[in-house]
């Protein structure tokens, strides 16, 4: 089984490194031309809680990959995912499969535009990961996936992926509403990443702060609402925020930053905000519902990338 990772940053490579540590067959597709080189020259590095491991791979630029895939495993940005999925597409044929595990929402309209229904599966993952430095990732903490296809008919396709995944460790499991659980993910990414990333925290930090939790539950109400109302999916509200406070055990998650700190802070690159916060803000509009505390996130995100000067 040949494998994919489109986009071998963090989570990219924290996948690649379990994959291949499995037996299987993978390669890493990444734009970061240092991070290709380094991992070409050196191998991945993986800090996996201090202890370091060094995993050769092949890794190619979005333009230079060629042959077939059996499996495409997408972790771009989500405001890459149109140029990645045209760079690629000759690394698909009809039985590719492309499993879509991007944060944020609105993605499956997107790779509509360039594959066949029954190639698209979409998944959420609670894993984490961060960059170190070109090159080298580092990975703690537990998670899991989710995964279903979109097309009926593709269960047993859905089926086999979860089973390779599981042999990775990965715990994955098929799900019969993974909707519901990409926009329960969304709305965890809502709650932390932009806050983590405006206020220069780990997880743990952020859940220090007393007024947290009145935060977080007005977050929450604005993405349900809006679940509800433009794809008839209904958030457990109380559960999402147990879960959203769950990840400040400093032993577990608490020490992690999100990606979105990784972004913003680290590395000054432009977030995805506009698929997170922002995409609850502008569409609240469109059913008459208001998202203030959305719209306040996406606002304090983009002024700090206009003060960095990355927009």
């Amino acid at each position: 089984m040949k494998i994919a990772i489109a986009g071998a940053g963090a989570m990219g490579g924290r996948f690649g490194y379990m994959l291949k540590k499995s037996g299987q067959e993978v390669i890493l597709i990444d734009n970061w031309k240092e991070h290709v080189d380094n991992i070409n020259q050196n191998g991945l590095i993986v800090d996996n809680d201090g202890t370091e491991e060094v995993i050769p791979f092949e890794a190619y630029s979005s333009k230079e990959v060629k042959g077939k895939a059996d499996i495409i495993i997408l972790f771009v940005k989500a405001m890459q995912l149109p140029s990645m999925l045209s760079d690629i597409k000759t690394l698909i044929d009809d039985n590719t499969k492309v499993i879509c595990l991007l944060n944020g929402l609105g993605h499956v309209e997107t790779m509509e535009e360039y594959l066949p229904k029954k190639n698209i599966f979409i998944g959420v993952t609670m894993w984490t990961a961060g960059i170190v430095g070109p090159g080298h990732i580092h990975i703690s903490g537990d998670g899991g996936i989710e995964l279903q296809n979109i097309e009926k008919g593709e269960q047993e396709a859905g089926k086999e992926i979860v089973e390779i995944f599981s042999k990775a460790g990965l715990k994955a499991k098929y799900s019969e509403n993974v909707l519901g659980s990409i926009w329960k993910k969304a709305c965890v990414n809502g709650a932390l990443n932009g806050l983590c990333a405006v206020l220069d925290c780990n997880l743990h930090q952020f859940g220090q702060i007393p007024e947290v939790h009145d935060v977080v539950v007005k977050i929450v109400e604005e993405f349900a609402a809006l679940a509800k109302a433009s794809v008839d999916v209904t958030l457990d509200k109380d559960a999402t925020i147990a879960l959203i406070e769950s990840t400040y055990d400093p032993e577990k998650q608490g020490k992690h930053y999100p990606s979105m700190h990784q972004d913003l802070v680290r590395n000054h690159r432009p977030t995805e905000i506009d698929y997170i916060n922002g995409y609850v803000a502008r569409n609240s509009k469109k059913y008459n519902l208001n998202a203030p505390y959305c719209e306040l996130i996406t606002t304090l995100v983009h002024g700090k990338e206009k003060i960095l000067g990355i927009i």
